[in-house]
């Protein structure tokens, strides 16, 4: 009899010609025994073939989703002199942790601390010329009170303390300018974080106006991992989120990052920034999530993968991964359905596969299915390898569970 080929599975292997003479034998040994071959005879019969089913049953299951993304400081600055001149010393190493206010480079005081000086002496200059005009009008007061000198004279004494007092002010105005550039002279780190390759050594001539970048730092406590979510992908989670089929927790998605070893980031980070529009050159939405990094592991320009938690799917039929075979038209499932003699029978089943799921543990082993099986239906788990064609006699039982085993043969 020909057994027609179903697309889903490859055509049975021909027996070797070792196999052959033992092929033969089988009917004429059967013949031999006054049975036809096929006909049942007592334990001639091949028993069902022992599979281990799950029945599909919807409920509700975590979803994951996965992206590429660089971890960046959750704030990254550049440090600039903000004064001119020759830099005497560095006072920082490269790469290091560095505190809020630490001196990190010395630019020569020498010419600030004369300015300062000249600054300070013009002052006290001031100081003087305002107390002499302010004597000079009180001597004149009595005077003025007697009508014993003329207006010009009052007016141009009290004049002269109004330009005195204006002058100080000028020359405090200079000395506080020339005190700033005298303390600039020490450039400190503006925040707590890690800085980078120095820029400018000892020697090196820095100006105010033009190169005056001296390095960058970082701030990694927290810090930020950024990733792009494809337009389609975003279109496809708010339409599902939108009909109910996907449902997104109240406090929205947590953030888990995976290593380049492999190896899980034992801190849980929160999505802080979604970007409204994609970016025209790649596609992608901008989004953006900050976890802390009080050890410093995750480092700026360091590749993680992405994963964004929260997100279930309220009902949604599941089957472990091994379940799920693989055909020259896609994929497909053995469930139990019934032989031609109403017994239990491997049948299989075009599928369609949704997310990749964790059915228990750390790892991702179970595939929702989105077309193709209903609630209550059986699958084959394990003992696929020993079904040979659709229709193979089987005896369900379910995943975990052992059937009993075989009874002693009774003595003769």
């Amino acid at each position: 009899m020909h057994v027609p080929h179903h697309p889903a599975f490859p055509k049975a292997p021909r027996l070797p010609a070792a196999s052959l003479p033992l092929a033969l034998a089988i009917p004429l040994l059967l013949t031999a025994c006054g049975q036809k071959p096929g006909e049942a005879g007592h334990g001639m019969m091949m028993p069902p073939t022992e599979v281990s089913i799950v029945t599909v049953t919807p409920k509700e299951v975590p979803i994951e989703f996965e992206y590429v993304g660089q971890i960046a400081g959750s704030r990254e600055v550049e440090v600039r002199s903000r004064v001119s001149g020759l830099i005497e010393k560095r006072l920082f190493t490269e790469g290091n942790r560095i505190k809020a206010g630490q001196a990190l480079y010395q630019i020569d005081p020498a010419p600030f601390a004369a300015q300062l000086a000249a600054a300070e002496a013009d002052e006290a200059m001031a100081k003087a010329r305002l107390a002499q005009a302010e004597r000079d009008l009180t001597r004149l007061k009595p005077l003025i009170e007697a009508k014993a000198t003329s207006q010009k004279e009052a007016d141009d004494a009290t004049s002269a303390v109004d330009i005195a007092k204006a002058a100080l002010k000028a020359a405090e105005a200079r000395r506080t300018a020339a005190k700033l550039d005298m303390d600039h002279a020490v450039v400190t780190a503006p925040m707590d974080g890690v800085i980078g390759k120095t820029l400018k050594e000892q020697g090196s001539l820095v100006s105010a106006q033009g190169d005056s970048l001296l390095a960058t730092m970082a701030q990694t406590n927290p810090a930020h991992v950024q990733f792009g979510v494809a337009e389609a992908e975003q279109g496809r989670v708010q339409q599902e989120l939108a009909s109910g089929e996907l449902k997104l927790a109240d406090k929205g998605f947590n953030v888990k990052v995976l290593l380049s070893n492999g190896s899980v980031y034992r801190e849980t980070g929160h999505l802080d920034f979604s970007d409204y529009k994609a970016d025209p050159a790649t596609g992608t939405y901008a989004a953006r999530a900050s976890l802390a990094n009080p050890d410093g592991k995750l480092a700026p320009g360091q590749f993680v993968r992405v994963l964004l938690m929260g997100a279930s799917r309220p009902a949604a039929l599941v089957v472990p991964q091994r379940s799920v075979l693989e055909g020259p038209t896609g994929k497909y499932v053995y469930v139990v359905g019934k032989g031609k003699d109403g017994n239990p029978a491997a049948e299989p089943r075009p599928v369609v596969v949704g997310d990749w799921v964790r059915l228990d543990g750390e790892v991702k082993n179970g595939w929702v299915i989105k077309q193709g099986l209903k609630a209550g239906d059986q699958v084959i788990v394990d003992g696929v390898a020993r079904i040979f064609m659709p229709g193979t006699p089987v005896k369900p039982v379910a995943a975990g569970a052992q059937s009993a085993p075989p009874a002693p043969a009774a003595k003769s």
